[in-house]
């Protein structure tokens, strides 16, 4: 997160989210939580330590247990400045000495303990040296809907990211797309998106013509040409939180069959955002914009899930896809972004961020999503 991020949430703020991951990891039979740097650390302390480093940092959260971070002592000073770390207490280690016994003596020797994904497996194996009788789970398997729940302050940095992103599509449209490469454009977005205040742009894919039949494109040197189908999306962090917008668009006036594609992918969007409401699993979302595509006989065309969560990350759980019975809640915030995909041809994909209200959802992308002919 950003120093602007970090200042709009206090100590106490980083202690509740702490304690609510303590009592949740209970709740799930965990001895406790053990996180290490990345998106889990930053969202619970405040605190990113640096990337390039092979020491020990990791948060220790066990129930009945005030919170620790375990750090090397010669990041200790920076930890200490971190928004959170009046609700920590710290617990550093010098070179030369044993983390994993510093760490280990802050745990139950036999407990079952969540740890971060990311977590690197030299520390997990050094635990496991410290702690023979421990065993692990990870954390996205043990406590899926941790950070999925927005507060009012981050729903308000959700929705300031979303209207970036917003902006810059607008101002993405009125440039040349003919006659360019895909990566020239897709720099433009990226400097949109700084532009507009992101610190951390994390995709900027640039799909045109028979390459926005691959999701996942990476823009490259093809030239854009007149008649071609687009797909642009893109997005990353802004103050923290993340962004993460679709929308297709064509070169020059677009052929009668496009259009009626385009407008398929659109009512699909419609009936996936109209499924959302508290207490529908999320499944159901994607259910309802999968439908419409199978109606037109597209139904294999579609060959992704409707929708991921978003926050500190642009993609997290909870996840649109058939088989996820997790109950939509209130603050929940994730993409609702169905696509047809014609291989050798053209594709479509439009996508909004969603949050879940306590009577539906709202959208936190609002550009239109009609087909945009562009230059």
């Amino acid at each position: 997160m950003t120093a602007s991020t970090r200042a709009s949430f206090t100590a106490d703020d980083y202690r509740a989210r702490m304690a609510r991951a303590a009592r949740e990891a209970d709740a799930a039979g965990l001895a406790g939580l053990l996180v290490a740097p990345g998106p889990d650390l930053v969202w619970l302390t405040g605190y990113a330590p640096p990337a390039a480093t092979e020491r020990l940092t990791v948060l220790v959260l066990v129930p009945g247990q005030d919170p620790a971070l375990v750090v090397p002592t010669l990041e200790a000073p920076d930890a200490a400045k971190a928004a959170g770390a009046p609700a920590l207490s710290l617990r550093d280690w010098t070179d030369g000495k044993d983390p994993y016994a510093v760490t280990a003596a802050l745990l139950a020797a036999a407990g079952r303990f969540g740890v971060s994904d990311n977590a690197w497996a030299l520390h997990l194996l050094g635990l496991q040296r410290a702690l023979p009788d421990s065993s692990y789970a990870a954390l996205t398997d043990a406590l899926p809907m941790l950070r999925a729940v927005k507060d009012t302050a981050e729903l308000e940095l959700m929705a300031a990211a979303g209207a970036a992103a917003d902006a810059t599509f607008e101002e993405i449209r009125t440039v040349a797309f003919g006659g360019r490469r895909e990566s020239e454009v897709a720099a433009d977005l990226d400097a949109l998106l700084r532009r507009h205040g992101h610190e951390q742009v994390d995709f900027t894919i640039v799909a045109s013509g028979p390459n926005g039949a691959n999701p996942h494109h990476e823009a490259g040197d093809r030239v854009i040409e007149r008649g071609d189908m687009v797909v642009l999306d893109f997005g990353g962090l802004r103050d923290g939180y993340g962004s993460d917008t679709s929308r297709t668009v064509h070169v020059g006036e677009p052929t009668d069959e496009e259009r009626r594609v385009h407008d398929l992918v659109r009512a699909a969007q419609q009936a996936g955002y109209e499924a959302v409401r508290p207490g529908v699993a999320c499944q159901e979302v994607d259910r309802a914009a999968r439908a419409v595509i199978a109606d037109a006989g597209y139904g294999d065309r579609f060959i992704h899930r409707t929708g991921h969560g978003i926050g500190v990350t642009t993609h997290e759980p909870p996840y649109m896809i058939e088989g996820e019975e997790q109950p939509l809640v209130p603050g929940m915030c994730f993409s609702v972004e169905p696509g047809v995909y014609l291989p050798g041809r053209f594709g479509v994909r439009i996508e909004d961020i969603v949050t879940v209200t306590e009577d539906g959802g709202r959208r936190l992308n609002d550009t239109t999503r009609e087909l945009v002919v562009v230059d």
